[in-house]
C-alpha cells in the first residue's frame, strides 16, 4: 500500500468518526445518547416520539436516534380533502409494528391500524395494537368480521360494552378491534370490540376524576331511582343525588321528579375518591327561597301553610317550597295548656298563623296561631296586687306562672320562698296553682316580676285591714258606741 492509499484510508476514517460521533464540541452524553437510541432493541407496540426527517413516495420517514429511521405509511394521515396532515421537521408519536424488508415499520393510530393480509394481523396481535375490521354477518355465538381479506370472529359477548345479541346496528360496520387470538398460522382469529371500548372508559373516567371540582355543573343520565336519591351515569362514573338534594321541597320524591334515561344537569356538591363516592344536587342550582324570604314573610304578616311535621315542641308549617315555619306548643292560642301539638292540628292541615319572628340568615321563621293582642287591651295588675295563676315553665333561674289570658309572670329563685338548692321543676309541676305578689311591671316589655316570699304576711295584713274597715264602719253608724251599748242592754236590761 502506497503512502497515498495509506493517508485515503486514514481520512475516510476520520469523516466516518465525525458522521459516526460528531464534532469534539458535542458532550459525552450526546453522543451516548445518540449511539445508544439506534442500537436499542424495539418491541411490538412500543411507543417512540420522533422527529419526521422527510416524506418520500408512499412513506412517512421518522428518526429514530443515530442513523437509525422508521417508516410510517402516509395514508395514515390523508385527510377528506385529499391533503396529508404530516410535515417535514413536526414531532410526533408513534407505534412499532415490526420489522420487515429492511425497514422498520410504525403506525400512528392507537385506534384502527390498518392491515390487509395475515402477517399484519399477526404483527397488531404481537403488538397490541388494534385493527380495523368490517362486521359481515352474524355467526352462532357471534359475528364475522373481515379485517382486508382475513375472515375473523367477535363472539357477542365482546362486540359492545354491553354484549349485544341484535346484529341490526353492527352489520356492514366498520369499527377497530383488539387481536385477542391468533392461532393455527391465523386459521382462528378472535378479536374484541369491547376491550378497546373499556380501555377508552377508563381513559376518559382518569381524565374526567381530573377535572371534577366540587362546585361544577356537569350532565348525565339517571341510572336508578331509590328510596334515598338517584343514582346518575355521568359517562362512567356513578354519582348520587340524595333525596335532600333533589328539591327545595322536602316532601319531594325522587320517582315523582325523575325517571330512569331522563338527561339531567347537577351541581358536583362533594367528591371522595378514596370512598368512590360523588354527591350531586339540583337543589343547589335551583334559588335558594330564603333569600327573598324576609320580604315575603315579615314580622306581624299573616301567612298559610300545610302542616308537614309533629313534634312534642311545635309542628311545623310549610310556607312554600324550601320554606318552613314553627309554631311552638305555647302559641297555638288554644286556651289552655296542651302537652302535643296533635291535640290541636294534624299532619296535612291547612292553618293560618302570624309570623312574629324570621332570621333568614339560619332559616327560621316562628309563626303562632294565638290572636293578636294589643298591648293596651291587657290587664295588667298593680305593684303589690296579689295574682293567681298556674305554673308554664320552670327554668334555672326561676318559675314562669300564667296569670292571664295573655300575660305570664316571672319568679326568681330568690322569691320562691324554698329553702337554697330546693327542685322546684320537681315540686312545680306545670299546671301547678300558685298565688304570688306582684313587685314589678313593665308594660311596654309585657314584663311581671313576681314574689312569693311575703304571700301570708300580705294575705293577713289585708284581712286584718278588712276587719278593721269593716269595724269602722259600724261604729260610724252607731255613733261610735254601738257596741258597748247593746253589750250594757244585754247585761243591765232586766233589772
Amino acid at each position: 500500500m502506497t503512502e497515498e492509499n495509506i493517508q485515503n484510508t486514514v481520512s475516510d476514517a476520520d469523516a466516518h468518526a465525525d458522521a459516526m460521533y460528531g464534532t469534539e464540541e458535542e458532550d459525552f452524553a450526546t453522543l451516548f445518547e445518540k449511539s445508544s437510541t439506534g442500537s436499542k432493541r424495539l418491541e411490538p407496540g412500543q411507543k417512540v416520539n420522533a422527529r419526521v426527517v422527510s416524506i418520500s413516495g408512499d412513506y412517512v420517514f421518522i428518526d429514530l436516534g443515530g442513523k437509525s429511521e422508521g417508516v410510517i405509511n402516509l395514508n395514515e394521515f390523508i385527510q377528506e380533502d385529499g391533503t396529508y396532515k404530516v410535515s417535514e421537521g413536526e414531532t410526533i408519536d408513534a407505534f412499532f409494528v415490526n420489522f420487515s424488508d429492511g425497514l422498520k415499520r410504525f403506525t400512528s393510530k392507537t385506534r384502527g391500524y390498518s392491515t390487509v393480509d395475515l402477517q399484519g394481523i399477526r404483527n397488531a396481535y404481537e403488538a397490541s395494537l388494534p385493527v380495523n375490521g368490517k362486521v359481515v354477518s352474524e355467526l352462532k355465538g357471534g359475528f364475522e368480521v373481515h379485517v382486508g381479506k382475513v375472515r375473523c370472529f367477535c363472539p357477542f359477548s365482546h362486540i359492545d360494552l354491553k354484549g349485544e345479541r341484535k346484529s341490526e346496528p353492527y352489520i356492514s360496520q366498520t369499527f377497530p378491534f383488539k387481536v385477542l387470538e391468533y392461532k393455527e398460522n391465523g386459521r382462528n382469529v378472535i378479536l374484541s370490540r369491547r376491550v378497546l371500548l373499556e380501555e377508552e372508559q377508563q381513559e376518559r373516567l382518569v381524565q374526567f376524576k381530573e377535572s371534577l371540582q366540587v362546585g361544577m355543573e356537569v350532565t348525565g343520565k339517571i341510572r336508578a331511582i331509590q328510596k334515598f336519591g338517584a343514582f346518575v351515569d355521568l359517562g362512567g362514573i356513578d354519582g348520587l343525588i340524595p333525596s335532600s338534594e333533589l328539591s327545595w321541597n322536602r316532601a319531594e320524591r325522587a320517582e315523582n321528579l325523575l325517571s330512569v334515561g331522563q338527561e339531567v344537569t347537577v351541581r358536583v356538591i362533594a367528591i371522595d375518591w378514596e370512598k368512590n363516592r360523588l354527591t350531586l344536587s339540583i337543589k343547589s342550582m335551583q334559588p335558594d327561597p330564603y333569600a327573598s324570604a324576609a320580604e315575603n314573610y315579615p314580622v306581624d304578616s299573616m301567612v298559610k301553610g300545610t302542616i308537614v311535621r309533629l313534634e312534642n315542641f311545635g309542628a311545623f308549617v310549610n310556607l312554600e317550597p324550601g320554606v318552613d315555619g314553627l309554631i311552638p306548643i305555647s302559641k297555638f292560642g288554644a286556651g289552655k295548656r296542651i302537652k302535643h301539638p296533635k291535640e290541636v292540628v294534624e299532619v296535612g292541615q291547612l292553618v293560618e298563623a302570624r309570623v312574629i319572628d324570621i332570621d333568614a340568615a339560619s332559616r327560621k321563621i316562628t309563626l303562632s296561631m294565638e290572636q293578636k293582642i294589643n298591648i293596651e287591651d291587657i290587664q295588667f295588675p298593680a305593684v303589690g296586687d296579689i295574682v293567681n295563676g298556674t305554673v308554664e315553665k320552670v327554668i334555672p333561674a326561676g318559675v314562669f306562672l300564667k296569670i292571664g289570658e295573655h300575660l305570664n309572670g316571672f319568679i326568681p329563685n330568690s322569691e320562691m320562698g324554698t329553702p337554697r338548692g330546693t327542685n322546684h321543676n320537681r315540686m312545680f309541676p306545670a299546671g301547678t296553682a300558685m298565688q304570688a305578689i306582684v313587685t314589678e311591671v313593665d308594660r311596654n316589655r309585657k314584663k311581671v316580676t313576681l314574689s312569693r316570699n311575703k304571700v301570708d304576711e300580705k294575705i293577713e295584713e289585708d284581712t286584718y285591714n278588712s276587719y278593721r274597715d269593716s269595724v269602722k264602719k259600724e261604729e260610724q253608724a252607731t255613733g261610735g258606741l254601738g257596741n258597748l251599748g247593746d253589750l250594757l242592754r244585754e247585761k243591765w236590761g232586766s233589772l
